[in-house]
């Protein structure tokens, strides 16, 4: 239970700077954190079947593909969730790239 509070803080912190350098919006600073929560729950429902789904073409690209898929999951949550907004794929990538770097490190951090 701490590591998913731990992550949705992670992703509502990353979502806050990106807004930052990248044109996100979100209408109060609650919007993030609500973001973050819905990122959790595309990413415990949604983004699994995605990568089953798609296992020959990460294998193909040797695991690039799965940077993809998680800027589908920030374009989703962007669509899911109304009072914040991801403008475009290429901004929802750098974002998806943030959000990896992030967990990742909080993974390092923790463990």
């Amino acid at each position: 239970m701490k590591r998913q509070i731990y992550r949705l803080l992670v992703n509502a912190l990353v979502f806050f700077v990106a807004a930052r350098f990248l044109p996100i919006e979100a209408s109060t600073l609650l919007h993030f954190i609500g973001a973050g929560m819905v990122l959790g729950l595309v990413n415990l429902i949604i983004r699994p079947l995605l990568i089953i789904l798609t296992i020959p073409l990460n294998l193909l690209t040797l695991g690039v593909f799965t940077l993809v898929i998680n800027t589908w999951m920030i374009m989703l949550t962007s669509a899911l969730f109304p009072g914040f907004a991801v403008h475009g794929f290429g901004v929802a990538f750098l974002v998806s790239i943030m959000v990896s770097l992030a967990n990742w490190g909080l993974i390092k951090i923790t463990r």
